[in-house]
């Protein structure tokens, strides 16, 4: 079984800033990690490998010091990491970036084998849209499995899954074909503590380092900026609220003298609450 993790190297968000002019996020000198919502996929695909055997290939875009990312990620126990680095892809939306990832996938399809799952997280906390992986099974043709919070089976003769998958009201169970693209929640499991073995192969390992033809992307103006239909107009940080936070009730009242206090302030506060409530209970 041949499985692919998307990873994306990102700024540390304690540390975050965003540059005055352009709107875009400044990344020199900010101290980057591995986006935390990709590690809950890569444990899930270093599981899923080493109950059902093959490999855990991790793959992601950015600028040559994202390699750094991809070799933390063999420290964890991943058997290989893709890097798509060229200075074409600066400035790439998730469309963009959906586009050259797909493209840089059917290629380790090629080189190294079909890849039967591909994992990619929830969504990066740089950007918040959830948007890339899905984007990515468009692309490939793929059925996609999203927010998924457990992997239930796998069976790899008959080459299907069976995923539990959290959505409003509930939990899905869905059982589909393989290949897939799936994206998992957060906390459904805990990164592994990587094997002495796993970090000193990791320090020698060989970052596969791709640039936008090596990956097989004939059109760049779907890539980067020019690729990029997303516009920003502008990024700021929510003013503070200078209201301060109200005590309502005292220690120890009972759950009833509370929800009164909490009642009695409401209507305090917007004294025509009220006789629209007693109007509408009225009328019904």
């Amino acid at each position: 079984m041949h499985i692919v993790v998307c990873i994306k190297q990102v700024p540390d968000s304690a540390q975050i800033r965003v540059h005055p002019v352009t709107n875009t996020i400044m990344r020199q000198g900010v101290p980057t990690i591995i986006n935390p919502f990709d590690l809950f996929s890569l444990e899930e695909a270093l599981r899923m490998r080493d109950a059902h055997g093959g490999e855990v290939t991790v793959l992601t875009m950015g600028p040559p010091m994202a390699s750094d990312s991809l070799r933390k990620a063999l420290t964890f126990g991943a058997d290989r990491a893709v890097l798509l680095t060229d200075r074409f892809f600066a400035g790439s939306d998730t469309l963009a970036t959906s586009f050259a990832l797909s493209a840089a996938i059917e290629r380790i399809g090629q080189v190294y084998g079909r890849p039967d799952v591909i994992f990619a997280g929830k969504q990066t906390i740089d950007g918040d849209t959830a948007q890339v992986g899905p984007g990515i099974a468009k692309r490939l043709d793929l059925l996609q499995l999203t927010y998924v919070a457990k992997i239930a089976s796998v069976e790899s003769e008959a080459r299907e899954i069976t995923v539990e998958r959290r959505a409003e009201g509930g939990t899905q169970v869905l059982k589909t074909r393989l290949p897939c693209l799936i994206t998992m929640l957060e906390g459904t499991n805990e990164i592994r503590r990587g094997t002495l073995n796993d970090a000193l192969r990791a320090a020698r390992a060989e970052i596969v380092t791709w640039n936008a033809a090596d990956a097989g992307i004939e059109d760049m103006t779907k890539c980067g900026l020019r690729g990029s239909p997303t516009v920003v107009k502008r990024v700021f940080a929510p003013t503070a609220r200078q209201e301060k936070a109200v005590m309502i009730g005292e220690p120890g009242n009972a759950p009833r003298e509370l929800a009164d206090s909490l009642i009695a302030e409401i209507f305090t506060r917007k004294p025509a609450l009220e006789p629209a409530l007693v109007a509408d209970h009225c009328a019904a």
